[in-house]
């Protein structure tokens, strides 16, 4: 509500979406602002929202995004960790862009598991890495598979060497409950509220 009162948008017209799917924004698009100092202020301050506003999180960086990645990691049902975040190459095929997403959360989860460590409560059970695209899958679960894979960097291939160790797991989730869409893309109210759903995130404003 600061946010709004500080913008001058207190009385504008609320959406069910955060920005228009079908809106593409380009380089040098429209006028410059201003005052660009305020609007880094702002950016700052939608930054610290998304701690608790996790389905902000694509539209607050589409300002300078053209191709974005995205996961969310689950400790006992509740999500301890997310990303939203500028892919910094350019990838030849979408199965390589999610086969690097999962190298990314990989290395997010082998981090993750010192925690536990450190307060003397390991769990041996390996942790389940969950991915919509088939063919990412079978690139993390089979070395051979080179013919489309040889140009990728070798560091990427540390998701291998953790299935292969039993500290990781993979398994394949459907496109429609892939939970971080709302990470990656422009979603429509329903497919928001769904997603927020599952994520555990509700209004607290909203009537109960």
């Amino acid at each position: 509500m600061d946010i709004l009162e500080e913008t001058g948008l207190l009385n504008a017209k609320p959406v069910d979406t955060h920005m228009d799917p079908n809106v593409k924004l380009l380089p040098n698009q429209g006028e410059p602002l201003s005052d660009s100092g305020r609007y880094r202020i702002l950016v700052g301050k939608l930054n610290y929202l998304t701690v608790t506003h996790l389905d902000i999180s694509f539209a607050k960086n589409t300002w300078m995004l053209r191709s974005t990645s995205g996961y969310c990691v689950f400790v006992g049902g509740n999500v301890i960790s997310w990303k939203s975040k500028k892919q910094n190459v350019v990838v030849r095929s979408s199965d390589e862009a999610e086969y690097r997403v999962m190298a990314l959360v990989t290395c997010e989860l082998i981090w993750l598991k010192q925690l536990p460590k450190e307060l003397q409560f390991e769990n041996a059970r390996p942790m389940t890495l969950i991915c919509d695209n088939q063919a990412a899958l079978h690139i993390a679960s089979n070395p051979v598979f080179h013919e489309r894979t040889k140009h990728i960097e070798i560091k990427c291939h540390f998701v291998r060497e953790k299935i292969e160790s039993g500290d990781i797991v993979t398994s394949f989730v459907n496109s429609n409950d892939q939970l971080a869409d709302v990470f990656t893309k422009s979603l429509r109210g329903p497919r928001i509220n769904y997603i927020c759903g599952k994520l555990g995130t509700f209004d607290l404003y909203a009537p109960a």
